[in-house]
């Protein structure tokens, strides 16, 4: 399995963020064609001291050609071109293959 990871760190104003990030953003990336599972989680801290991470998403595809038609599709651009808009100063994308 291919994931497709985002790491957003802390924004400027977290409200307004998760505002646009739920309600627009993930609207958009549950439209994905193949996408298998969705997972957002919020960080909430670390074993010691604070972090400066706010989400983590992963979005799950069954193999990297399935997640780069899904990129490359009118939806997966949709969801780039949003991302830019509002995250492109703290968002990290990297691509990940599950091996247990």
């Amino acid at each position: 399995m291919t994931k497709l990871i985002a790491l957003y760190r802390k924004p400027a104003d977290p409200a307004e963020f998760d505002k646009h990030y739920f309600e627009v953003h993930t609207p958009l990336v549950k439209k994905y064609p193949g996408l298998r599972k969705l997972e957002i989680t919020r960080v909430t801290g670390a074993p010691i001291g604070d972090t400066k991470f706010h989400i983590l998403c992963e979005m799950h595809f069954d193999s990297k050609d399935v997640m780069d038609a899904a990129l490359a599709s009118p939806e997966g651009k949709a969801v780039a071109r949003d991302l830019m808009s509002f995250a492109a100063d703290v968002v990290t994308v990297f691509v990940g293959e599950t091996t247990s």
